[in-house]
């Protein structure tokens, strides 16, 4: 969901002062536009290529019917069931000639095998009406023919395994997992703050439908490319990161919109990275949530990927639950909604060796929300003694003048109109 605009107060304003007073070089590197592994919407970023062993995918026929896109599965389906009635057509065709029942000159007394199957036409809805079962009554079997009796048992076997199938990977086709998927959703943006003291990753997940999802279970990895100390390179290495429900196996109740934090620890793979850094760098943070749907009971994951653009230094989410009239309520308008805060520029580990940043960073924000306080106190009384002064002004102009009447003695007379 895209986080909106909205009104930030004041007091919540980030000052330019508030940085890191140790000196710290400047690291720049050349940016590259690296590929996502995996995509905003979850779909995974991986193209496979120059695989020889095709057959494989013959084996498992359900998982690859039910991989297939929508309209190659609708072919499939029609063509299979249509195979099927040709198929059996021209067997039943066959028995009708070997018995001698297309034979128009046959003999007056003979009985035939079937009854109104005549041509290739007759014996195709003859074959429609075996499979599923419709039986008009015009066209039907004597016991005149044991081979067509049992290549009726072989139609009706076979015809019963293609509608499972089929019918089977319809139902799974719809009823996939990702589609519950769809209404779980992640904040667009990560942010990264002191949180209890420490430097924390955070991100916000939340879950549309009022149905919940039962075991939910967040993982996070970070995705990089390293080289090893042999030289070898590692183009997609995937890092385990722990969240604050670790010690719970990070089962959540993921009952209202949750906040899921990583504390940036020395076994962390951001522990070295300062805002500087984590803007030149070139890593991927996943998130995946899965989970088992209560109205179906099938298992369901989504997925999310964040990479340096997408990760705001200096952040934190703004709260969306409130109490209404003894209702909790969720306003996901401001789902993706962050605030600045006061946030040392420096990295986890300058912050651990060093934990005066962090009282001095916490000062300057107390300094800076005090002055922006008397500032606008002071910008509140100055507009009110303008707005006084202006009334002032206005009745003053709006006073009745004096006139000046003369008697007819000639003398002065002041009267107020």
């Amino acid at each position: 969901m895209l986080p909106r605009k909205s009104i930030i107060p004041e007091e919540f304003a980030f000052s330019p002062a508030l940085v890191s007073p140790i000196p710290r070089k400047p690291v720049f590197r050349d940016r590259v536009n690296k590929a996502r592994f995996i995509a905003k919407s979850g779909a995974c970023n991986l193209s496979h290529k120059n695989i020889r062993e095709q057959g494989r995918f013959l084996q498992d026929v359900v998982t690859t019917l039910v991989d297939l896109k929508w309209r190659f599965t609708l072919v499939i389906f029609s063509m299979t069931f249509l195979c099927s009635w040709l198929l059996f057509a021209m067997f039943w065709w066959l028995v009708a000639f070997a018995h001698g029942d297309l034979d128009t000159n046959r003999k007056p007394g003979v009985e035939q095998c079937f009854t109104n199957v005549n041509s290739f036409t007759s014996a195709f809805l003859f074959s429609i009406e075996v499979q599923v079962t419709i039986g008009f009554g015009g066209r039907m079997i004597t016991e005149q023919c044991p081979t067509a009796i049992t290549v009726l048992i072989l139609q009706n076997i076979i015809g019963l395994i293609i509608n499972a199938v089929m019918l089977g990977c319809i139902f799974m086709k719809t009823a996939q997992s990702h589609r519950r998927a769809e209404t779980l959703i992640f904040s667009r943006y990560a942010v990264i703050a002191v949180r209890n003291n420490r430097l924390c990753f955070m991100i916000r997940v939340g879950d549309l439908r009022k149905s919940m999802i039962i075991n939910a279970v967040v993982r996070l990895q970070v995705v990089r490319k390293t080289t090893t100390p042999e030289g070898e390179i590692i183009p997609i290495h995937q890092i385990d990161v722990q969240t604050e429900s670790a010690v719970a196996g990070n089962s959540i109740f993921l009952l209202a919109p949750l906040i899921i934090c990583h504390v940036i620890d020395k076994d962390s793979p951001l522990y070295d990275l300062s805002a500087m850094e984590l803007q030149c760098s070139d890593l991927e943070v996943i998130v995946i949530l899965e989970g088992v749907v209560e109205t179906t009971g099938i298992s369901t994951q989504a997925r999310t990927s964040y990479v340096n653009e997408e990760i705001q230094w200096g952040h934190r989410f703004v709260p969306i639950v409130t109490e209404e009239e003894g209702v909790y309520s969720v306003d996901y308008s401001k789902f993706g909604n962050t605030v600045k805060v006061a946030t040392p520029r420096c990295s986890a580990r300058e912050l651990d060796e060093k934990p005066s940043i962090l009282i001095q960073t916490l000062q300057k924000s107390e300094l800076s929300h005090q002055n922006s306080l008397r500032k606008r106190n002071s910008m509140r009384r100055n507009n009110s003694m303008r707005k006084s002064n202006s009334m002032r002004r206005n009745n003053s102009a709006l006073a009745v003048p004096k006139v000046q009447f003369l008697t007819p003695e000639g003398g002065p007379n002041l009267a107020v109109t």
